[in-house]
């Protein structure tokens, strides 16, 4: 998920955005933080560490700061650590174009980084380069309350050679996972459109919004991932370095993605929008911007997940106050499949200074639902108020992402969200399939070579093609030829042993 920030249809998951808490198992968003923390104290037996000196947590984190985080961090935040953790967390921003690079550089240089978030695709990875350490042992010391919000079959997505590298962050209602379209359905309501089934109704929907709004700027991500549940001939999971290799659900076989059918046509498709000129130039790069794009109030669509429309809605209505939003699943009549554990997850580098502050910092977070509002939202009667179980943000900045830690057991909801959809939100995974792929971590071990040069060829010459700005016809030939020579066939090779492997062990 290096190159994309989560997303995706994990179901409302999204509803972070207005979602929050009110499908709280523990409901306890009326406890005080020193209630909350002489209860914790009570049935752990915490001692009371005022007296000792604080240590310090350092936390790498992608994103801008915004004022209100910065003052946030420095006032009600930090006595708050103070109190209920005797730690001072000391935040690391780095920008989202230069997150990840800088992530690797940092850790190479054994700077001292306690906690950092980053995609599960990239796990095997992630503990081959030594980037994280193995969590069992911290969440058995200090993580009790992460596993009473977060099931066990969830930390599996984490797994590497049976030992947890990572706390899956976030824990919510996922089918269909990257394979939503947010659009705005306001607009869609004015050009006369009812549904969105089909590639042809985006094209239609982006052909007539054009010739009404010159002025806005068309879709503003490429969304490939729900283009290929539409032409896909069975379900395709994602198992491999990003997009390189995809599980068919049905064959159980591992494909390379660049050469299936389903690849050619949303080539195909993409190429036909960029050609009629409803594709800008600017969504061939920066493709971790495109809910940015979105918020600015000029664009009509971006890949979406079960809640995204709710999760970006204010950011978007603070250019473009009559906006709705709504999220639509391409081929809905398809199955839809629980393909991962969210995606991301927290690490612990190998050589952090603090990794016991670091884990102790993660279940704080998930030991209340107070605690879980005041990291995400911030100060209640400052940041937020709470009325009849929903949600009201009074300020629109980002405290601690609450994708980033999104929890079903602590889903709250705005006002605005509609009870069919909180319901849906709640049920969403009720006839969903689960994916033989659940816990599968592929080991790029034995073929980090060949896996350097299959994913130069890919965002060299592929991803172009895949979004349409290059050619397919003239192109795609030669692209799957250094494909060929860069070892795509010895890689899907390894990942399909380890799968065949992964599922033996599982039947056993």
């Amino acid at each position: 998920m290096r190159k994309q920030k989560l997303l995706a249809i994990v179901l409302m998951l999204t509803m972070s955005m207005g979602l929050l808490g009110a499908c709280s198992k523990n409901n306890n968003s009326g406890q005080t933080s020193n209630e909350t923390k002489t209860e914790a104290n009570a049935d752990k037996g915490t001692k009371d560490t005022s007296s000792e000196k604080p240590s310090t947590l350092t936390i790498l984190y992608p994103g801008d700061e915004s004022d209100r985080m910065t003052d946030f961090l420095e006032n009600e935040f930090a006595e708050k650590m103070a109190t209920d953790l005797n730690m001072k967390v000391k935040m690391i921003y780095v920008p989202w174009d230069s997150y990840w690079d800088q992530k690797d550089i940092m850790l190479a240089a054994n700077e001292p980084i306690d906690l950092y978030w980053d995609g599960l695709p990239n796990l095997s990875q992630i503990v081959n380069e030594k980037q994280a350490m193995p969590l069992d042992d911290l969440i058995s010391k200090y993580g009790q309350d992460i596993n009473k919000v977060i099931p066990e079959t969830h930390i599996e997505g984490a797994k590497v050679n049976g030992q947890i590298y990572g706390i899956p962050s976030s824990y919510a209602s996922s089918s269909g996972m990257y394979q939503f379209v947010t659009v705005r359905q306001d607009l869609m309501d004015e050009v006369g459109m009812t549904d969105l089934n089909t590639p042809d109704d985006l094209k239609e929907y982006a052909t007539k919004v054009k010739e009404k709004h010159p002025e806005l700027k068309g879709p503003g991500d490429i969304i490939f991932k729900p283009l290929t549940r539409f032409y896909q001939p069975e379900q395709y999971t994602f198992v491999a370095k990003e997009e390189t290799a995809v599980y068919g659900e049905d064959t159980g076989k591992v494909y390379s993605y660049y050469e299936t059918d389903a690849f050619k046509d949303v080539a195909k498709f993409n190429r036909d929008m960029y050609t009629s000129e409803l594709y800008k130039d600017e969504l061939s790069t920066n493709y971790n911007e495109r809910t940015n794009r979105m918020q600015t109030g000029l664009y009509i669509w971006t890949e979406g997940s079960f809640g995204k429309d709710t999760e970006i809605s204010s950011g978007v209505k603070a250019n473009a106050p009559d906006a709705k939003l709504k999220n639509y699943l391409l081929a809905d009549d398809k199955p839809r499949y629980i393909t991962a554990t969210g995606g991301e997850a927290l690490c612990i580098p190998n050589t952090a200074p603090n990794p016991e502050g670091a884990m102790k910092f993660i279940n704080w977070i998930y030991s209340s639902q107070a605690n879980y509002l005041f990291a995400l939202y911030g100060v209640e009667g400052k940041d937020y108020e709470m009325a009849d179980g929903r949600i009201n943000r009074l300020v629109t900045n980002d405290f601690f992402y609450e994708w980033m830690f999104r929890n079903k057991n602590y889903t709250v909801f705005t006002p605005d969200v509609d009870q069919a959809y909180i319901d849906d939100y709640q049920h969403w995974d009720d006839d969903a399939k689960l994916s033989n792929a659940i816990g599968f971590v592929f080991n790029n071990e034995n073929v980090k070579e060949i896996e350097t040069a299959v994913y130069e060829v890919c965002q060299k010459d592929l991803a172009p093609i895949r979004n349409g700005f290059v050619d397919f016809d003239s192109n795609y030939d030669a692209a799957i030829k250094k494909l060929k020579d860069a070892g795509i066939d010895k890689y899907i090779a390894e990942v399909q042993k380890q799968f065949d492997e992964f599922t033996a062990n599982k039947n056993k």
